[in-house]
């Protein structure tokens, strides 16, 4: 499974809703996670700038998750997720 993290602070990547729940998007894929990252990359947005490509246990994401009042999304190979505008 992999994950965005910052690379500055380590922290992971998370999509804010429009109720301003924060969702984080694990894929099942690293190519998945990569054509993301590259569709964030060309919205030239500075905060996103820093983000790279983290391989982690599916378990340890949802405790974070639980832990922090996040949510979690899995992205299975066959979807397509694009970052919000």
């Amino acid at each position: 499974m992999f994950i965005l993290v910052d690379e500055k602070t380590e922290g992971v990547y998370a999509v804010r809703t429009k109720d301003s729940k924060k969702v984080v998007q694990i894929f099942q894929e690293y190519d998945d996670a990569e054509r993301y990252l590259g569709l964030l990359d060309a919205r030239e947005d500075p905060e996103d700038e820093h983000l790279k490509i983290h391989e982690i246990e599916l378990e340890i994401v949802i405790a974070n998750c639980v832990q922090y009042g996040y949510s979690y999304g899995i992205i299975e190979p066959d979807e397509l997720v694009v970052p919000p505008v």
